[in-house]
């Protein structure tokens, strides 16, 4: 385990968010990064298979099925979960890395991917 505090933390999700290629930051629109202990029961209700743990979720509606009708709406958000992270991480260069694969797939995600194409082209 290796325990930060949460604006360290925050920085680290804000360093992935910047470090991804400039033809993938954009793109992004209406949405917004955020950090949380752990995940909601709804999260895992959505879309995790029983005895997993959240690293990250992406909450909104991925940027190929907006349609004419999305429009002022509240942004999407990405939430990174950082008590897992932490407990997972065997130090802080680990940690880093960890956050900038969640951050990685759920910008993925955002865009429309889906686990199974990641799966598909071995971005796990």
């Amino acid at each position: 385990m290796f325990d930060i505090d949460r604006a360290d933390f925050e920085t680290i999700v804000m360093d992935a968010v910047h470090a991804l290629p400039d033809e993938f930051r954009q793109r992004i629109a209406n949405l917004e990064f955020a950090v949380e202990d752990w995940a909601l029961p709804g999260d895992y209700a959505r879309i995790t298979p029983s005895g997993s743990t959240l690293l990250g979720v992406y909450r909104g509606v991925p940027l190929p099925k907006r349609g004419s009708g999305y429009n002022m709406t509240l942004p999407d958000r990405i939430v990174i979960f950082q008590q897992p992270l932490q407990r997972m991480a065997a130090d802080g260069a680990d940690l880093v890395n960890r956050i900038q694969h969640v951050v990685k797939h759920e910008i993925a995600h955002y865009f429309g991917i889906s686990d199974d194409r990641l799966r598909e082209i071995d971005a796990y």
